[in-house]
């Protein structure tokens, strides 16, 4: 990013507390931390009280340089609230309709990108557990399979073979060590290529695979879902950066784009609204006094999420005294 006199910050932190959508006199450029992920931009505030600092010069912490840009953005006309649920609404309701169409094989592949804690992996979760009802009855082998954390490229080579049938699915749901190897992308977009046969080839003797009786190549005739919070575009490695290109290339993409934080409490809102909490069997008071801490305490929350709404729920089903003290010392950042 270019030097300029001012910076525009979309989201960041100081000392924990949030700052969103603000414009600040630039210092120093966008800095990457050189031991963990993010980094920061050193900026110059007017009012030291506001952000309680001891001096005018600060660091403001950012996920990466995706969240900075040179100036504002212009300003677009403010959705209501009713029009920025129904389209939510409708992202997952296109999000339920390809999980559908992946599921009978019309669709290969699909990446599903968002914030955590908003329901994507419930949306696509929800979806394949009816088609599985079936199978489970039948007493047959699973046709899907959601795997989470980390996989090497033998693994991953692995479960495709287990899954290589037309009706089946993989859910990689975030899964990310697979899309930041080489080997493992390579792998996918074999995988996931758009020739009519898509075969895998693995041409290194394993006594792994020889052992589980996999064979060193074979034709993928299954589908992929990809849920992740990683943004394709705000990986900095060139050569990775052209694999997930290559990779996005053979899926389709849907953006879930809840990314304010209004936008989150909203989705928030709607998901109770459709009840989300109905299985505690809350009184109307109790019910309501949870959505209005946690709107009342959103920039303080360590994550905006439906995750942090059952959490606090958990605390008022278990202390219906004292759930809001506890959550105050369980759920928010230190002032």
């Amino acid at each position: 990013m270019k030097t300029s006199k001012s910076i525009y910050v979309l989201e960041g932190t100081y000392r924990n507390r949030k700052i969103e959508n603000q414009t600040f006199q630039l210092v120093k450029c966008y800095q990457p931390y050189p031991h963990k992920e993010g980094g920061f931009v050193t900026v110059k505030i007017k009012d030291l009280a506001q952000y309680q600092a001891p001096k005018s010069t600060i660091r403001i912490s950012v996920d990466s340089e995706s969240k900075l840009r040179d100036r504002a953005p212009e300003e677009k006309p403010q959705e209501t609230d009713e029009q920025t649920i129904e389209r939510m609404r409708q992202r997952f309701d296109i999000l339920t309709d390809m999980t559908k169409a992946t599921k009978r094989g019309d669709v290969r592949a699909m990446i599903v990108s968002g914030p955590p804690g908003v329901g994507k992996s419930f949306g696509v979760e929800q979806v394949l557990e009816k088609y599985s009802t079936l199978t489970t009855l039948g007493n047959m082998p699973p046709k899907y399979e959601v795997c989470k954390g980390a996989m090497s490229p033998i693994g991953l080579y692995s479960k495709l073979y287990n899954f290589s049938s037309r009706d089946n699915v993989l859910v990689f749901d975030d899964c990310d060590s697979i899309l930041l190897d080489d080997l493992s992308l390579n792998i996918l977009k074999a995988a996931l290529d758009s020739k009519k046969t898509r075969r895998i080839c693995w041409n290194t003797d394993s006594h792994m695979l020889r052992r589980e009786g996999v064979p060193n190549q074979f034709d993928f005739a299954g589908s992929v879902i990809f849920i992740t919070n990683i943004k394709f575009d705000n990986v900095k490695s060139k050569k990775l950066r052209d694999h997930l290109e290559a990779l996005e290339s053979r899926c389709h993409y849907i953006d879930l784009t809840i990314d304010t934080l209004r936008e989150k409490l909203l989705r928030i809102d709607q998901i109770v609204k459709d009840g989300m909490l109905a299985s505690y069997q809350f009184d109307t008071a109790t019910h309501d006094a949870i959505v209005q801490w946690i709107k009342d305490h959103a920039r303080r929350l360590r994550e905006v999420s439906l995750r942090t709404v059952l959490k606090v729920s958990d605390l008022a089903k278990a202390f219906p005294d004292t759930w809001q003290a506890m959550a105050t010392n369980t759920v928010l950042r230190p002032v």
